[in-house]
């Protein structure tokens, strides 16, 4: 109301706008300032997830190098186990090594023509059983009669003058046979060798 009691609208004076508003010149600084703080705000959460990221590529990598590094040793451990598995008796077929040669001997001397103590029935299917008990084991002997000397495989007692020039460089004779247990070469065959 107005001075006269009438209802009209009063215009608001430059005094009361002053009040209501701030100034313009005001506002803008403002308006930079959270403008800049905003801008600062969106610049350190971008260098934050960058560090994340690079944190998390980071762990990841180290992650998978564990887990690679860890499935390597369990395959490590099985093969080894299984190689123990495979030559556990090793000890023991090595001590009865010099029983086959015994036998593979007295065969030997009864397989002669006039021999004086043939190799009877039963001691051949012995000897048989126990070669093949061994064999199913994983004891193989390997041949070197007629075979190039190999250091590898071969433990060389002697040279002589080579019957044949076919014979040079390679073995003679076999005095004592190799064996391997598994594949895995438990004596060397003790042989003569051509020169």
């Amino acid at each position: 109301m107005n001075q006269n009691g009438n209802h009209e609208p009063v215009e608001p004076t430059t005094e009361d706008m002053a009040e209501q508003s701030p100034n313009a010149a005001d506002t803008q600084p403002e308006t930079a300032q959270n403008q800049a703080a905003e801008a600062e705000a969106a610049t350190a959460a971008d260098a934050s997830a960058d560090a994340l990221r690079t944190e998390v590529a980071e762990l990841k990598d180290k992650y998978l190098r564990l887990f690679a590094e860890f499935d390597n040793y369990k395959k490590r451990v099985t093969r080894e186990k299984l190689d123990l598995m495979n030559t556990a008796a090793q000890d023991t077929l090595s001590a009865l090594l010099p029983v086959l040669d015994d036998f593979d001997r007295a065969k030997r001397i009864a397989d002669q023509e006039n021999s004086p103590e043939p190799f009877s029935e039963g001691v051949q299917l012995l000897y048989q059983k126990i070669y093949n008990v061994l064999r199913h084991k994983g004891l193989e002997a390997f041949d070197s009669n007629g075979l190039p000397f190999d250091a590898e495989k071969h433990e060389a007692i002697t040279e002589i003058p080579a019957p044949s020039d076919e014979l040079r460089g390679k073995v003679v004779d076999t005095v004592e046979k190799g064996y391997t247990l598994h594949g895995k070469i438990i004596r060397y065959a003790k042989v003569v060798v051509g020169r």
